[in-house]
Protein backbone atom coordinates (compact mmCIF):
# COMPACT_ATOMS: atom_id res chain seq x y z
CA UNK A 1 0.00 0.00 0.00
CA UNK A 2 1.40 3.27 -0.93
CA UNK A 3 1.69 6.02 1.43
CA UNK A 4 -1.26 8.23 -0.14
CA UNK A 5 -3.32 4.96 0.74
CA UNK A 6 -2.52 5.06 4.22
CA UNK A 7 -2.71 8.71 4.62
CA UNK A 8 -6.22 8.30 3.05
CA UNK A 9 -7.03 6.33 6.33
CA UNK A 10 -4.98 8.07 8.56
CA UNK A 11 -6.61 9.62 11.61
CA UNK A 12 -5.89 13.61 11.20
CA UNK A 13 -6.92 15.33 14.44
CA UNK A 14 -8.55 19.19 12.82
CA UNK A 15 -9.11 21.61 15.77
CA UNK A 16 -13.16 21.81 15.52
CA UNK A 17 -13.52 25.80 15.80
CA UNK A 18 -17.60 25.82 15.99
CA UNK A 19 -17.54 24.52 19.39
CA UNK A 20 -15.33 26.96 20.77
CA UNK A 21 -17.58 29.60 19.24
CA UNK A 22 -20.65 28.18 20.37
CA UNK A 23 -19.37 27.89 24.01
CA UNK A 24 -18.12 31.59 23.50
CA UNK A 25 -21.24 33.28 22.26
CA UNK A 26 -23.56 30.62 24.47
CA UNK A 27 -22.22 31.55 27.72
CA UNK A 28 -20.83 34.67 26.96
CA UNK A 29 -23.63 36.63 25.56
CA UNK A 30 -25.71 35.18 28.50
CA UNK A 31 -23.40 36.61 31.03
CA UNK A 32 -23.25 39.74 29.20
CA UNK A 33 -26.80 40.07 29.07
CA UNK A 34 -27.13 39.93 32.86
CA UNK A 35 -24.42 41.96 32.95
CA UNK A 36 -26.26 44.66 31.18
CA UNK A 37 -29.60 44.09 32.85
CA UNK A 38 -27.49 45.68 36.20
CA UNK A 39 -26.30 42.11 37.55
CA UNK A 40 -22.87 41.17 38.76
CA UNK A 41 -20.93 38.05 38.11
CA UNK A 42 -20.68 38.01 41.45
CA UNK A 43 -24.11 37.20 42.39
CA UNK A 44 -24.42 34.13 39.94
CA UNK A 45 -21.12 32.70 41.80
CA UNK A 46 -23.05 30.43 44.66
CA UNK A 47 -21.43 27.28 46.35
CA UNK A 48 -24.44 25.89 47.98
CA UNK A 49 -25.95 25.65 44.59
CA UNK A 50 -23.56 24.92 42.30
CA UNK A 51 -22.75 21.39 44.89
CA UNK A 52 -26.78 20.97 45.12
CA UNK A 53 -27.16 21.06 40.89
CA UNK A 54 -23.77 19.49 39.57
CA UNK A 55 -23.70 17.16 42.62
CA UNK A 56 -27.33 16.20 41.90
CA UNK A 57 -27.12 15.92 38.40
CA UNK A 58 -23.84 13.57 39.00
CA UNK A 59 -25.60 11.42 41.40
CA UNK A 60 -28.41 10.63 39.01
CA UNK A 61 -26.24 9.81 36.12
CA UNK A 62 -24.27 7.45 38.17
CA UNK A 63 -27.63 6.03 39.18
CA UNK A 64 -28.42 5.86 35.35
CA UNK A 65 -25.55 4.01 33.57
CA UNK A 66 -23.26 1.64 34.63
CA UNK A 67 -19.46 2.87 35.30
CA UNK A 68 -18.29 1.62 31.92
CA UNK A 69 -20.27 4.17 30.05
CA UNK A 70 -19.61 6.95 32.76
CA UNK A 71 -16.15 5.88 32.22
CA UNK A 72 -16.01 6.10 28.23
CA UNK A 73 -18.57 9.12 28.42
CA UNK A 74 -15.42 10.71 30.15
CA UNK A 75 -12.50 9.59 28.07
CA UNK A 76 -15.08 10.58 24.30
CA UNK A 77 -14.65 14.25 25.88
CA UNK A 78 -11.17 14.19 24.50
CA UNK A 79 -12.34 13.83 20.79
CA UNK A 80 -14.93 16.33 21.20
CA UNK A 81 -12.58 19.38 20.27
CA UNK A 82 -10.56 17.78 18.05
CA UNK A 83 -12.41 15.76 15.28
CA UNK A 84 -9.95 12.92 14.50
CA UNK A 85 -12.01 11.26 11.69
CA UNK A 86 -10.48 10.67 8.58
CA UNK A 87 -11.71 12.31 5.61
CA UNK A 88 -14.66 10.83 3.67
CA UNK A 89 -13.23 11.26 0.25
CA UNK A 90 -9.64 10.00 1.43
CA UNK A 91 -11.64 6.79 1.94
CA UNK A 92 -13.99 6.95 -1.60
CA UNK A 93 -10.55 7.22 -3.23
CA UNK A 94 -8.79 4.47 -1.35
CA UNK A 95 -11.70 2.12 -2.03
CA UNK A 96 -11.51 3.04 -5.48
CA UNK A 97 -8.34 2.01 -5.69
CA UNK A 98 -8.52 -0.87 -4.26
CA UNK A 99 -11.29 -1.53 -6.93
CA UNK A 100 -9.01 -0.70 -9.77
CA UNK A 101 -6.69 -2.86 -8.88
CA UNK A 102 -8.98 -5.72 -7.73
CA UNK A 103 -10.57 -6.09 -11.06
CA UNK A 104 -7.13 -5.61 -12.88
CA UNK A 105 -5.23 -8.28 -10.69
CA UNK A 106 -8.25 -10.11 -8.94
CA UNK A 107 -8.89 -9.95 -5.37
CA UNK A 108 -6.06 -11.40 -3.94
CA UNK A 109 -4.19 -8.57 -5.26
CA UNK A 110 -5.50 -6.68 -2.15
CA UNK A 111 -4.41 -9.04 0.42
CA UNK A 112 -1.20 -7.21 1.29
CA UNK A 113 -3.27 -3.86 1.33
CA UNK A 114 -5.65 -5.29 3.94
CA UNK A 115 -2.71 -6.28 6.34
CA UNK A 116 -1.51 -2.46 6.22
CA UNK A 117 -4.89 -0.78 6.67
CA UNK A 118 -4.93 1.23 10.17
CA UNK A 119 -8.87 1.16 9.94
CA UNK A 120 -10.06 -2.00 11.54
CA UNK A 121 -13.80 -1.50 10.03
CA UNK A 122 -11.95 -1.58 6.17
CA UNK A 123 -9.41 -4.19 7.18
CA UNK A 124 -11.90 -6.71 8.38
CA UNK A 125 -14.00 -5.84 5.29
CA UNK A 126 -11.59 -6.55 3.01
CA UNK A 127 -9.91 -9.45 4.72
CA UNK A 128 -13.61 -11.42 4.41
CA UNK A 129 -14.09 -10.44 0.73
CA UNK A 130 -10.32 -11.42 0.25
CA UNK A 131 -11.57 -15.11 1.86
CA UNK A 132 -14.45 -15.64 -0.40
CA UNK A 133 -16.76 -14.85 1.70
CA UNK A 134 -20.55 -14.77 0.23
CA UNK A 135 -22.09 -11.72 -0.44
CA UNK A 136 -25.02 -12.50 1.81
CA UNK A 137 -22.77 -13.72 4.83
CA UNK A 138 -20.30 -10.76 4.25
CA UNK A 139 -23.33 -8.29 4.50
CA UNK A 140 -25.18 -9.62 7.68
CA UNK A 141 -21.53 -9.93 9.50
CA UNK A 142 -20.66 -6.39 8.30
CA UNK A 143 -24.31 -5.07 8.96
CA UNK A 144 -24.32 -6.30 12.85
CA UNK A 145 -21.00 -4.65 13.81
CA UNK A 146 -22.04 -1.40 12.40
CA UNK A 147 -24.88 -1.52 14.01
CA UNK A 148 -23.34 -2.48 17.46
CA UNK A 149 -20.30 -0.11 16.83
CA UNK A 150 -22.85 3.06 16.46
CA UNK A 151 -24.82 1.62 19.50
CA UNK A 152 -21.63 2.06 21.41
CA UNK A 153 -20.61 5.10 20.13
CA UNK A 154 -24.00 6.79 21.05
CA UNK A 155 -23.27 5.73 24.86
CA UNK A 156 -21.82 9.36 25.51
CA UNK A 157 -24.56 11.00 23.77
CA UNK A 158 -26.88 9.19 25.89
CA UNK A 159 -24.48 9.90 29.04
CA UNK A 160 -24.53 13.77 28.30
CA UNK A 161 -28.41 14.05 27.38
CA UNK A 162 -29.50 12.55 30.14
CA UNK A 163 -27.03 14.95 32.67
CA UNK A 164 -29.34 17.76 30.48
CA UNK A 165 -32.63 16.31 31.85
CA UNK A 166 -31.75 15.73 35.20
CA UNK A 167 -30.05 18.94 35.69
CA UNK A 168 -33.13 21.21 35.42
CA UNK A 169 -35.14 19.53 37.69
CA UNK A 170 -32.03 19.34 39.78
CA UNK A 171 -31.78 23.09 39.48
CA UNK A 172 -35.65 23.69 40.76
CA UNK A 173 -35.22 20.84 43.60
CA UNK A 174 -32.21 23.77 44.92
CA UNK A 175 -34.28 26.88 44.26
CA UNK A 176 -37.05 24.85 46.22
CA UNK A 177 -34.81 24.24 49.10
CA UNK A 178 -33.19 27.77 49.06
CA UNK A 179 -36.66 29.22 49.22
CA UNK A 180 -37.23 26.91 52.53
CA UNK A 181 -34.67 28.21 54.12
CA UNK A 182 -35.51 32.01 53.59
CA UNK A 183 -38.94 30.87 54.59
CA UNK A 184 -37.75 30.16 57.93
CA UNK A 185 -35.83 33.54 58.51
CA UNK A 186 -38.84 35.80 57.44
CA UNK A 187 -37.87 37.48 60.51
CA UNK A 188 -35.37 39.31 58.93
CA UNK A 189 -37.07 41.08 56.06
CA UNK A 190 -33.76 42.87 54.73
CA UNK A 191 -32.52 39.72 53.87
CA UNK A 192 -35.36 38.28 51.76
CA UNK A 193 -34.21 39.89 48.54
CA UNK A 194 -30.82 38.52 48.65
CA UNK A 195 -31.65 35.22 49.91
CA UNK A 196 -34.38 34.73 47.01
CA UNK A 197 -32.10 35.55 44.65
CA UNK A 198 -29.50 32.80 45.75
CA UNK A 199 -32.31 30.34 46.02
CA UNK A 200 -33.25 30.93 41.77
CA UNK A 201 -29.25 30.55 41.01
CA UNK A 202 -30.05 27.14 41.25
CA UNK A 203 -32.41 27.27 38.93
CA UNK A 204 -29.82 29.01 36.68
CA UNK A 205 -27.06 26.64 37.08
CA UNK A 206 -29.41 24.04 35.98
CA UNK A 207 -31.02 25.34 33.25
CA UNK A 208 -28.09 27.10 32.02
CA UNK A 209 -25.87 23.83 31.92
CA UNK A 210 -28.57 21.85 30.29
CA UNK A 211 -29.16 23.75 27.27
CA UNK A 212 -25.37 25.04 27.08
CA UNK A 213 -23.15 22.27 27.85
CA UNK A 214 -24.88 18.69 28.77
CA UNK A 215 -27.56 18.44 25.99
CA UNK A 216 -25.10 20.07 22.96
CA UNK A 217 -22.25 17.72 23.94
CA UNK A 218 -24.82 15.09 23.42
CA UNK A 219 -26.10 16.39 20.53
CA UNK A 220 -22.56 16.22 19.38
CA UNK A 221 -21.52 12.55 20.03
CA UNK A 222 -24.68 11.52 18.33
CA UNK A 223 -24.39 13.04 15.21
CA UNK A 224 -20.51 11.84 15.12
CA UNK A 225 -21.93 8.20 15.68
CA UNK A 226 -24.03 8.90 13.23
CA UNK A 227 -21.71 10.00 10.95
CA UNK A 228 -19.52 6.93 11.35
CA UNK A 229 -22.14 4.56 10.93
CA UNK A 230 -22.88 6.23 7.28
CA UNK A 231 -19.21 6.43 6.57
CA UNK A 232 -18.85 2.36 7.73
CA UNK A 233 -22.23 1.57 5.68
CA UNK A 234 -20.12 3.31 2.50
CA UNK A 235 -17.17 0.80 3.38
CA UNK A 236 -19.53 -1.63 3.45
CA UNK A 237 -20.77 -1.06 -0.16
CA UNK A 238 -17.98 -0.48 -1.50
CA UNK A 239 -15.71 -3.72 -0.74
CA UNK A 240 -19.22 -5.52 -1.78
CA UNK A 241 -19.06 -3.67 -4.84
CA UNK A 242 -15.09 -4.74 -5.39
CA UNK A 243 -16.21 -8.34 -4.93
CA UNK A 244 -18.96 -8.12 -7.59
CA UNK A 245 -16.26 -6.51 -9.69
CA UNK A 246 -18.23 -3.46 -10.52
CA UNK A 247 -16.42 -0.67 -12.74
CA UNK A 248 -14.14 1.39 -10.14
CA UNK A 249 -16.04 4.96 -11.64
CA UNK A 250 -19.51 3.00 -10.51
CA UNK A 251 -18.23 2.44 -7.05
CA UNK A 252 -16.88 5.88 -6.42
CA UNK A 253 -20.39 7.50 -7.71
CA UNK A 254 -22.23 4.81 -5.85
CA UNK A 255 -20.37 6.11 -2.47
CA UNK A 256 -20.52 9.73 -2.94
CA UNK A 257 -23.78 9.64 -3.41
CA UNK A 258 -24.18 7.47 -0.32
CA UNK A 259 -22.09 9.90 1.68
CA UNK A 260 -23.42 13.40 -0.30
CA UNK A 261 -20.05 14.36 -1.30
CA UNK A 262 -19.68 16.80 -3.66
CA UNK A 263 -17.21 17.41 -7.21
CA UNK A 264 -15.67 15.11 -9.12
CA UNK A 265 -13.66 12.05 -8.30
CA UNK A 266 -10.09 12.41 -7.76
CA UNK A 267 -8.26 11.47 -10.59
CA UNK A 268 -5.74 9.14 -8.93
CA UNK A 269 -8.40 7.36 -6.87
CA UNK A 270 -9.69 6.06 -10.77
CA UNK A 271 -6.81 5.93 -13.40
CA UNK A 272 -3.87 5.86 -11.45
CA UNK A 273 -2.05 2.23 -10.73
CA UNK A 274 -2.57 1.19 -7.42
CA UNK A 275 0.40 0.85 -5.55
Amino acid sequence: MSAGDRRSTERRGRLDVAILVGAVVGIGLVLGGHGLEGGSMKSLLQGAAAVIVFGGTLGAVLLSFPLRDLKLAASSLKHLVVDDAPPADGMVALIGRFALRARKEGLLALEDDADKMSDPFLKRALALAIDGTSSTTLRAMLEDEIGSREELEETPARVFEAAGGYAPTVGILGAVLGLINVMENLADPSNLGSGIAVAFVATVYGVGSANLIFLPIGNRFRARAARNARRREAVLEGVMAIQEGLNPRLIDQKLRGLLALDGPPPRSGMTGRAA
